[in-house]
């Protein structure tokens, strides 16, 4: 989960999406060759398709999709699809509309997909057949559990109640992989605390390490157990085993009390103060720092806060370490082209949201995943519905899902400087971004980088993240990873199929857009996490013994005990 969009099931009927749907009828009216386009969209019963871009779909992996009529229903819907699509912008509307249109396009297509449905989809009777019938009943009796917590969920969204509760009821859901049981496992000890974060500081497990240590700044929408999963896929249990002294900065889920703590608050509290903890613990002077999504954009502000520290600025900064290196994962810095995250966020729609905080105090965890859900609606929604309601399949076994279900809060002053202040005025990308008053750019920063993006990120588009490489001028090395945002991270080596794409950039290169830059880049097959690993191993000033953690600073074990705060919502 995380640049943040809006609800999105509140946001569709608000004053922006009619404007588009207008524009679009609008300039759709104006020109007659629109309509037979459009009739073209219908698709002809026994006519012969060309290849389709669905045989790469997963959904349709099932061999009887290859064959009669199932593979010619499948392909008539791609056909209809793409033109659908093309149909959804048409010249002249305004590019924002043409956003919205081709997102309620893409919606739309996905809706009617034939995997969706059980008459039209053949791997549903296959396996009825193949399990006599068992599947089917097992989805039915899943779809009957479920069904309450949705009932509840639809009514609560038309009669809003306190926002202490939630739809479906006082307790959250269990969550299938508990933290500190099933995930979470690497040893550590939480080493500082305040209101809004505590610092975990994990054993070593080498004679030697970094002389630097390394400070991974999560998202604060969501919990950070995702960089410490199970054991076989923890990039935090991967990166001590590499010789590295780790501390994990765990947000706390704020409630209600909350709504006052602002952007500068996250700053300060979550990443100086614990940049100054570290300092103090471990005597450093310059540690590496990483940072997810929304983390590494609050850690690119810092470090552009920290690259004028030398200078007469109001904010002292004597017990903050130096950054050695910045790595940036799935993090953007410019947002004016944030992808299909734009659908969500323009003037009206964050007015909308506004309201909805102000009497909550927060943005609740499950607005937060609805929207990445619709984001991604054909892997999150209706694969997912496919196979449980339809297939009978359980997803008890993926500590990715898990965590995905354990939703986290925003508060809302917090939320709506983000979405005012980076998504629709840009300020840092632009230079008139502020941290605790002092205004800041990327350009200052000076310490190395490495960035990476993933390939199918919906949430922060690759190239959207590249563009930081044209906002700063230091050694930079991108990595441009397979997978999606939470998948394309979480790649551990030894994981199939997948590849990445990396290239170095030293201090004063020619910017490269990012098409041009794939095409110079070096393509290489396996998991990202070896070359980062070798990367900070080569930035490292030299080596150290193991740092103990002495246990008059240890306030609890790790995971610690923010992680495992959980709301309804």
């Amino acid at each position: 989960m995380i640049s943040m969009p809006l609800n999105a099931p509140a946001a569709t009927p608000t004053i922006s999406a009619q404007l588009a749907a207008i524009d679009w009828l609008l300039h759709w009216l104006a020109s007659p060759e629109h309509l037979q386009q459009w009739m073209r969209t219908l698709p002809a019963v026994g006519s012969p398709t060309p290849p389709s871009a669905s045989l790469k779909d997963t959904r349709y992996a099932h061999p009887t999709w290859q064959q009669w009529p199932f593979n010619a229903l499948r392909d008539q819907h791609q056909a209809w699809s793409d033109r659908v699509l093309a149909q959804a912008q048409l010249e002249g509307m305004q590019p924002h509309h043409q956003q919205l249109m081709s997102f309620m396009a893409r919606q739309l297509a996905e809706l009617c997909a034939p995997a969706n449905w059980p008459w039209s989809n053949p791997e549903v009777s296959a396996k009825g057949a193949s399990t006599l019938g068992m599947s089917l009943l097992k989805g039915t009796h899943l779809w009957m559990n479920d069904l309450p917590a949705v009932i509840k969920r639809q009514l609560a969204a038309l009669v809003p109640g306190d926002a202490s509760t939630d739809a479906t009821g006082t307790e959250p859901q269990p969550l299938t992989h508990e933290v500190g049981r099933d995930v979470a496992l690497t040893p550590g000890k939480v080493v500082m605390r305040n209101h809004l974060v505590e610092l975990i500081q994990y054993e070593p497990s080498t004679e030697q390490v970094a002389a630097e240590p390394l400070l991974i700044v999560p998202s604060c929408i969501m919990k950070y157990y995702i960089l410490d999963l199970s054991p076989h896929n923890s990039m935090v249990k991967f990166l001590r085993d590499q010789g590295f002294t780790v501390f994990m900065l765990s947000w706390r889920n704020p409630d209600e009390a909350d709504r006052d703590l602002g952007m500068d608050d996250y700053l300060r509290l979550g990443l100086l103060d614990s940049m100054a903890a570290i300092r103090r613990l471990t005597g450093c002077e310059r540690l590496h720092a990483m940072g997810y999504c929304l983390g590494g954009t609050f850690l690119a502000m810092v470090a552009s806060l920290l690259a004028r520290r030398h200078e007469d600025t109001r904010v002292k900064l004597e017990d903050v370490p130096e950054l050695h290196t910045l790595t940036l994962l799935a993090a953007q810095t410019d947002f004016s082209e944030p992808g299909d995250l734009g659908v969500f966020i323009d003037p009206d729609q964050v007015q909308h949201l506004g309201k909805d905080m102000a009497r909550r105090g927060f943005l609740s965890g499950r607005q937060m995943a609805t929207a990445f859900q619709v984001l991604n609606a054909r892997d999150l929604i209706w694969t997912r519905l496919t196979r449980r309601y339809l297939l009978g399949e359980e997803e008890n076994g993926i500590d990715l899902m898990s965590w995905n279900a354990d939703a986290t809060r925003l508060p809302a002053r917090m939320h709506s400087e983000y979405l005012h202040e980076l998504f629709l005025r840009n300020a840092l990308a632009t230079g008139q971004a502020r941290v605790l008053g002092e205004r800041v750019a990327l350009i200052d920063i000076q310490c190395p980088m490495l960035v990476v993006g993933t390939e199918k990120d919906q949430v922060s588009p690759w190239r959207s993240v590249h563009k930081v490489t044209l906002l700063t001028d230091t050694d930079t090395t991108f990595v441009l990873a397979s997978g999606g945002h939470n998948a394309g991270i979480i790649t551990e080596p030894g994981h199939p199929h997948r590849h990445h794409a990396v290239r170095h950039a030293p201090r004063g290169s020619t910017w490269l857009a990012p098409d041009d830059w794939l095409a110079q880049a070096e393509h290489r097959e396996g998991s990202w996490w070896p070359e980062f690993s070798a990367w900070l191993a080569r930035q490292s000033s030299a080596q150290a013994p193991a740092r103990a953690i002495s246990p008059s600073n240890a306030l609890a074990d790790a995971p610690g005990e923010y992680v495992k705060v959980r709301y309804a919502d």
